[in-house]
């Protein structure tokens, strides 16, 4: 008996980003970033105390947010609560002095 094998696929490369596109990009991120931390600075005092270090998911159009102790754990509201997109619609931040997730 003969075992038919599956057609082989392959990762073509991708096609690269014009760098206008990544300036767009770069900057609707910004635009996002910024009136997310507006609405952050306003929720922290209240939220500081009682969830310490915890991440916070804002959305700046609803001004709603997501509260989670994980990185996995918010990361699953969000995308139960928002589904999956390419387009940037939340801003995560840590609530704790400086609102950072840290950087690598």
């Amino acid at each position: 008996m003969t075992q038919l094998s599956q057609p082989r696929r392959t990762n073509l490369p991708r096609k690269p980003i014009p760098p206008e596109e990544l300036l767009r990009r770069r900057q609707l991120r910004d635009d996002l970033a910024a009136r997310c931390r507006v609405i952050f600075e306003r929720v922290r005092p209240s939220l500081i105390d009682a969830h310490y270090n915890w991440y916070i998911a804002i959305d700046p159009d609803t001004e709603e947010y997501i509260v989670d102790p994980t990185f996995d754990g918010i990361t699953k509201k969000v995308v139960s609560s928002y589904g999956y997109s390419n387009e940037p619609k939340l801003t995560m931040f840590r609530l704790n002095d400086t609102g950072s997730c840290g950087k690598i």
